[in-house]
């Protein structure tokens, strides 16, 4: 992925087309491709990137080649990223991702991808979510590869740092947390439990860092078995997730948008609709019949 930053761009003019009937008759078509950024969990308490909600990010992403390259930056996101770990760990899912749950329960999806790392749509009850830029509740050794828990690498981050403050009082959309630079000098990291060597990592994807080709391959396969895209809270920014607009396009499948602001997939879509994801995907159900249940 390659970073670019917060714009204004969320304010301008988006087009408008179509109205939640047209997109609940595009999904009761049955076979769509759910694909979600972060504006689906900002009802969950988790901000977006480029979205109102990402104004008080106060520093740039984590990029894949500073987090291996710089052990300074490594330490500055994990320190970070214990604080805001609770926050992430204690949201539940909003009615946005409950409404998918119930689409996918409905027979109506063909598969569910996401880009947020926050496991909200397992959380709804989804299956089978692909999970395109990895997820925070894991974390790797980048030496002995061995996959932890984060619940675990946590406790250790704990134990480690017994003055630290745990409490965040803002995250960021991959988990970390604005520290001041005093809580950043005390923090202590913890090595890899299993080799005790190895630096840890969250098991997802930084900017800068590729989407493993086998993912992306899967995630393919299910645009060609779709029958339409459904683009949930996602700008689409980044080519990671907007290549499967594209692959959907070259097919002559319909797209369907639904966020915020801007997104580079606007002038694909033919429904295209601003309102909350939390509003629009309960209408839908209500429209095609369908439970709101958790």
């Amino acid at each position: 992925m390659r970073y670019t930053a917060p714009q204004e761009a969320w304010e301008a003019d988006v087009p408008v087309r179509g109205d939640v009937a047209a997109l609940a008759t595009l999904i009761a078509e049955g076979g769509a491709l759910v694909l979600t950024g972060a504006g689906m969990s900002t009802d969950s308490g988790i901000p977006d990137y480029r979205g109102p909600s990402s104004a008080a990010r106060r520093h740039a992403p984590m990029t894949y080649e500073a987090f291996v390259g710089d052990p300074v930056a490594r330490h500055r996101y994990w320190a970070r990223s214990h604080v805001g770990w609770p926050q992430i760990a204690g949201a539940r899912p909003n009615a946005a991702h409950r409404a998918v749950a119930s689409l996918q329960r409905a027979g109506l999806l063909r598969g569910v991808i996401t880009q947020n790392v926050d496991g909200l749509h397992q959380a709804a009850g989804a299956r089978d979510v692909v999970e395109l830029h990895g997820a925070l509740d894991r974390v790797v050794c980048l030496g002995c590869r061995q996959v932890h828990g984060r619940a675990g690498v946590q406790d250790r981050l704990t134990a480690l740092n017994p003055g630290l403050d745990a409490r965040a009082a803002a995250i960021n959309p991959d988990g970390d947390a604005e520290l001041g630079e005093s809580e950043l000098d005390r923090f202590t990291m913890a090595d890899c439990p299993s080799c005790d060597a190895g630096p840890l990592k969250p098991d997802v994807v930084f900017f800068g860092e590729s989407v493993p080709r086998p993912r992306v391959e899967h995630c393919f396969d299910l645009v060609d078995g779709a029958r339409s895209l459904i683009v949930l809270g996602s700008s689409l920014t980044v080519m990671s997730g907007l290549r499967f607009v594209h692959a959907a396009t070259r097919r002559g499948l319909p797209v369907a948008v639904v966020t915020a602001g801007p997104s580079r997939a606007d002038a694909a879509a033919e429904v295209r609709l601003t309102g909350r994801l939390g509003e629009v995907l309960p209408a839908v159900l209500h429209t095609l019949g369908l439970p709101d249940r958790a």
